[in-house]
């Protein structure tokens, strides 16, 4: 039977790049279950700085008045709504104390006033509610809201980041010790979390597999921006994150390799310094972010792909999503060896001991593009489904004792 999901997320749902919240909520979609999507509400200042862009200026006018939007999201089948909550006050730059939490929990309901209408207007009294990443806004649904079971998904090691660090570190760890359920997406994240909460499991990323896999069995048209590059296309596709992402290690890629382009597909989140590192060397390609459904055709053109993530204590605890979308196109993977999980790809992947070795690692990934080898990574991604999750999570669900009174509900 269909369940109605309310999915309250730290990722926009018009982010342009995959976000573990947007390719849940579609197979749940995709599978007959209602999905209600929360995104992240702006603050005054965000909405600002943000205002010449094309969705923010269209909502705009509605935000300025503090009233809340709804919208359906774009190459959703199924539709899935979704909720633009009223822009709220920004305040993470506060330090703890009785302010902040004071202006925190008037924050708190004034999404939560237009959370709440929103439900009472489509009638949904009894759904599961999942959260992902997002303890500032709605950690969880207080009593009486109808959330039968109330689940959180810890994705990133947030006490990593001097953003998240500040604030939300600890007010995740209050979520996740009241959370019924809570899903964390790597070995290292169950290891720091698994204490809070004795219902706390492992579920890692996935991949849309049918998506990506045209990568690999459809004659794709080639992407303008790559047309004319002469050379192998070395190919990295996401968020280039700066505390992720090893820039130092691309500029040793693309000095060690001049005949070759290297093409970083996303938008680019970095530093000064990191940028003008970038600059530096001709060959390294900057087109900009890419919708999830256009990254096939990019895929397509690139002979191998980067994991270039740094190795630290953030890092130790990511399971990207972008390794199985690399594996479900078939493509020779070249990747630091930066968490236990990313490990056990060693067998279809190129794994990198250091910078030195990385740089090596990529003639070979350029040559690893026989039949039986791209059939071997497709194999393995197959594995990785956000089916085969789904089935995973619902499995846990049914385990839970309120989980079963979720189910008996909707029967």
């Amino acid at each position: 039977m269909p369940l109605d999901i309310v999915y309250n997320s730290f990722f926009l749902w018009e982010n342009p790049y995959s976000s573990i919240s947007l390719s849940f909520a579609r197979v749940l979609s995709r599978k007959g279950h209602r999905v209600w999507y929360i995104n992240m509400p702006y603050t005054w200042r965000s909405l600002w700085q943000r205002r010449h862009e094309p969705l923010t200026r269209r909502r705009l006018s509605r935000l300025r008045r503090g009233q809340p939007i709804e919208e359906t999201i774009p190459h959703t089948d199924p539709p899935i709504r979704a909720l633009q909550p009223p822009p709220v006050w920004p305040i993470n730059f506060l330090p703890e104390g009785r302010p902040y939490e004071w202006l925190r929990r008037r924050n708190e309901q004034r999404v939560w006033q237009a959370v709440r209408q929103w439900l009472e207007r489509h009638g949904l009294k009894r759904f599961l509610y999942i959260n992902c990443y997002n303890p500032y806004y709605l950690g969880l649904l207080p009593p009486g809201s109808g959330a039968l079971v109330q689940v959180y998904q810890c994705i990133d090691d947030m006490s990593q980041e001097p953003w998240t660090a500040r604030h939300g570190a600890r007010l995740e760890d209050e979520v996740i010790r009241k959370a019924d359920l809570v899903w964390v997406t790597s070995r290292r994240l169950h290891a720091l979390k698994s204490a809070l909460n004795p219902h706390t499991h492992i579920i890692h990323n996935a991949a849309d597999i049918a998506l990506f896999a045209r990568a690999a069995t459809e004659p794709l048209p080639c992407p303008a921006e790559l047309q004319g590059m002469k050379g192998p296309i070395i190919g990295f596709t996401g968020n280039l994150d700066p505390h992720r992402i090893d820039y130092e290690l691309i500029g040793k890629v693309a000095r060690a390799h001049p005949d070759k382009q290297v093409v970083l597909a996303g938008p680019v989140n970095a530093t000064a310094e990191q940028r003008a590192l970038l600059r530096r060397h001709p060959n390294i390609h900057l087109p900009g972010p890419r919708p999830i459904e256009q990254l096939p055709a990019w895929l397509r053109r690139f002979d191998c792909v980067l994991l270039p993530f740094r190795c630290n204590e953030l890092t130790a605890s990511i399971y990207p999503l972008k390794i199985n979308e690399y594996l479900a196109a078939g493509k020779a993977v070249v990747s630091t060896a930066f968490s236990e999980d990313i490990r056990t790809f060693g067998d279809v992947i190129f794994l990198a001991e250091n910078d030195e070795d990385f740089v090596r690692k990529i003639p070979l990934a350029l040559s690893a593009r026989q039949p039986e080898q791209v059939a071997r990574r497709m194999q393995v991604a197959q594995t990785n489904s956000w089916e085969a999750r789904m089935e995973q999570f619902f499995d846990l669900l049914r385990a839970h004792p309120k989980g079963k009174l979720l189910w008996n509900d909707v029967r």
